[in-house]
């Protein structure tokens, strides 16, 4: 028993947090790539299920560290750090592009991790790579590593704010704000 749960139940809950994590942070991810909005309920969950995704994950019974709980605590870290960024420091300054990265980084996490159970659980592709080692679950490992950082790299140059694109508007917005009250409209 696990907080009450059976073993198979308290894994299943876990499965279901890191899939909304997984889900919603493809969202929040969107959402800083594409479309440039905030999107505070989508970054909440994602962020909280994803928390809550690795502090699970050390609670099941172990005899030894695992790779996994390598995982969680990197991960946790880069939450952290998103969390401070985020609603601490408000996406101020070098903290707007900390965020997309920490972010980055513990979605990365939680998709390397359900790459590998993907392979450990279904039996098609434990057929094709029982040790974890074969080739075809390096280029699934590799090809997943080599989308984030390339969506990582696009995601911070488009929602930094010292960008081109962001400095650029950002010092536009200043130059309106300052302008403003010197304007002469005629009223």
């Amino acid at each position: 028993m696990i907080l009450g749960l059976s073993l198979h139940a308290f894994a299943q809950l876990h499965t279901i947090l890191s899939l909304i994590g997984i889900v919603t942070g493809l969202i929040v991810l969107y959402g800083m790539f594409g479309a440039q909005k905030k999107m505070p309920g989508w970054t909440a969950l994602f962020l909280a299920t994803t928390v809550l995704t690795s502090v699970t994950g050390f609670l099941f019974p172990r005899i030894a560290v695992t790779p996994a709980e390598v995982v969680g605590a990197i991960s946790l870290v880069a939450l952290a750090a998103a969390l401070l960024a985020l609603y601490v420091l408000h996406l101020k300054g070098a903290w707007r592009w900390i965020y997309v990265v920490a972010a980055m980084l513990a979605l990365y996490l939680n998709v390397l991790v359900g790459v590998v159970q993907t392979f450990q659980k279904l039996s098609f592709l434990h057929a094709l790579a029982p040790n974890g080692s074969e080739p075809l679950f390096i280029v699934a490992q590799t090809i997943v590593l080599l989308i984030f950082v390339l969506l990582g790299f696009m995601t911070v140059r488009k929602f930094h704010p010292c960008g081109a694109r962001g400095r650029k508007a950002e010092v536009q917005t200043q130059t309106q704000a300052v302008s403003a009250p010197f304007s002469l409209s005629s009223t």
